[in-house]
Parts: structure tokens; C-alpha cells; sequence
């Protein structure tokens, strides 16, 4: 009887969870079968998980446009590697020595770092501090460093994660065998560390990959856009061409623009390959769990 009742529950476990997983589901769902919907469809009828009308004219838009989003795409991920392997770098580096009680002007340092998270320069001061001082415009750099390379936040969360979990005996032991700072933390901390790193790594990969602010301030040229500012400039001109009265032809071409379907294949461009790269991720993740847990 017992174990009849553990199987329900089981069961009433796994259906809660198969609902809460398909409520995750139907927004990408429904943003999918959107995009592949005849724009008349949508005007018409609105947005619907079975279209009445099947159309990949927003995708045919796109393709006309794919020189640009092949480049936007190696940008895109250009960034995003480099970005997180090194604003992942920085932020350890900075976290560990905040992390060790016998490090001389530990709480000043702290609180420098805890500063920068509530105030800041504002736009324009560091616009021009990166623009005029730093000469990052129109350059890779200014898709990299401004807001994105590094975090008061992450760097505190790596300290706690430093100081509650790393067991000082380690660290000492380390010590008395004649080990470095640096090979303490290269070859004890970071691989007792690793939840933390797949976590704020998995962060930092979403920050850069759904970047556009960067693009839209400090670059200009196009050879330069990532695949978010390029989407982002691509349904600003649709925009810009529906507002603005045009005449003979080319308002023609313009009134036949999928623009509503055309923002949900946007949207599928830009999540698809994150969503994809995910599952990998996640496996390093779960095993960084495992492999950075302390036995006792």
C-alpha cells in the first residue's frame, strides 16, 4: 500500500513538473509558429499555435539579408567567447584576494567594488571616456569592455563563493608544500570553484550574446554589427519605411513587408542558437556541481 501511494506521488510529481515544463515551452512555441504565419493571418486572425495560413515570407526577407547576418553571427560570437572567457578571468582575479581575511585594505577594496553597483557616470561621461580617452568606437573592443567585461555583482558573489566554500585548511596546507599565490589558485581554488564559474559564465554568455546597447552607442559600421544590433537596425528601417509615405513602386514593396512576422523570426535568429548551445552548457554545469562539491 505503501509503495502504491510513493508511485502516486511520483506520479503527481512528474505531471506538475511536465507542466510547468510545457508552460516554459509555449512562449518559444508560440514565437515559433508565429514567425511562419502569413502576415494577413495575424492582422487578421492575430497570434495563434496553428496558423490559419502557413508563409515563410519573413524568413525569405531575412535570407535577402543573410552576407550582413552570417557576419553579425561571427561577431556575435567572437564576443561572446572572448567577453566571457576573459570577464570570467578578471572577476576570479579580483574575487580571490577580496576573499582572504589577511589581505592588507580587504574591506576598502570590497567596498570600492560594492560602490560601482549603485552609482555609475552616467551615459554621456562614460561615453566619452571610451570614445575620446580610450578610442574604443567603431572597434571590437567597444562591443567587449563597456558594462559587459566584468561586475561588481558577479565579483561579489565569486568572493562569497570563495570565502564559504574553499576551506582555509586547503589554502594552508598549500602553503607549508611551498606553493605560490597564483598556483593556489590555479590548481586548488578555481577547480573547488567551478559552480560558481559555470554560473556566472552561463551569465555573462547571455549578456553578450543578447547585447545591443553597445552596438547602438559605440558602433557605426556596419562590418561591426553583432547579429542583435543588425536584427535591432533591420526592423527600425521597416519601420522607419512603413511610416514614411512613399510612392509607386517602392510603397508597394514596402506595404507587402511581413512585419509582424518578420519581428518573431528576429526573435528566432536571435534565441535558436543560445537555446541550442544550452543543453552543453548545462552539462558542464551539473558536472561542475559534482566535481566542485567538498566531501567530508
Amino acid at each position: 500500500m505503501a509503495m502504491k501511494s510513493n508511485q502516486m506521488n511520483q506520479a503527481a510529481v512528474h505531471a506538475v513538473f511536465i507542466l510547468l515544463a510545457s508552460a516554459c515551452l509555449f512562449p518559444f512555441l508560440l514565437l515559433f509558429m508565429s514567425s511562419i504565419t502569413d502576415e494577413g493571418a495575424i492582422v487578421r486572425d492575430g497570434y495563434s499555435i496553428i496558423p490559419s495560413e502557413f508563409s515563410l515570407s519573413a524568413y525569405s526577407y531575412l535570407w535577402t539579408q543573410s552576407a550582413a547576418m552570417f557576419n553579425a553571427y561571427g561577431i556575435t560570437i567572437l564576443i561572446t567567447v572572448v567577453g566571457t572567457v576573459v570577464g570570467l578571468f578578471i572577476s576570479a582575479l579580483l574575487a580571490y584576494p577580496l576573499s582572504r581575511k589577511d589581505m592588507p585594505m580587504r574591506g576598502l577594496l570590497s567596498f570600492v567594488v560594492f560602490f560601482t553597483l549603485l552609482f555609475n557616470g552616467g551615459l554621456v561621461p562614460t561615453y566619452l571616456v571610451y570614445t575620446e580617452v580610450f578610442d574604443m568606437k567603431n572597434t571590437l573592443m567597444a562591443l567587449i569592455v563597456p558594462g559587459l567585461l566584468t561586475n561588481g555583482f558577479f565579483i561579489l558573489l565569486i568572493r562569497t563563493f570563495f570565502s564559504t566554500s574553499i576551506p582555509v585548511q586547503i589554502i594552508e596546507s598549500a602553503y607549508i608544500d611551498g606553493a605560490s599565490e597564483f598556483k593556489i589558485f590555479y590548481r586548488m581554488v578555481l577547480p573547488l570553484s567551478l559552480p560558481i564559474l559555470a554560473t556566472i559564465g552561463l551569465m555573462l554568455t547571455i549578456n553578450y550574446w543578447n547585447d545591443w546597447f553597445n552596438g547602438l552607442i559605440y558602433v557605426t559600421e556596419p562590418k561591426l554589427f553583432s547579429i542583435q544590433n543588425l536584427l535591432n537596425r533591420m526592423l527600425t528601417n521597416i519601420q522607419f519605411l512603413q511610416q514614411n509615405n512613399l510612392g509607386g513602386n517602392q510603397a508597394e514593396a514596402v506595404a507587402k513587408l511581413p512585419m509582424n512576422s518578420v519581428r518573431m523570426a528576429m526573435a528566432v535568429i536571435g534565441v535558436v542558437p543560445l537555446i541550442c548551445i544550452y543543453p552543453f552548457f548545462q552539462k558542464y554545469f551539473v558536472k561542475g556541481l559534482t566535481i566542485g562539491a567538498v566531501k567530508g
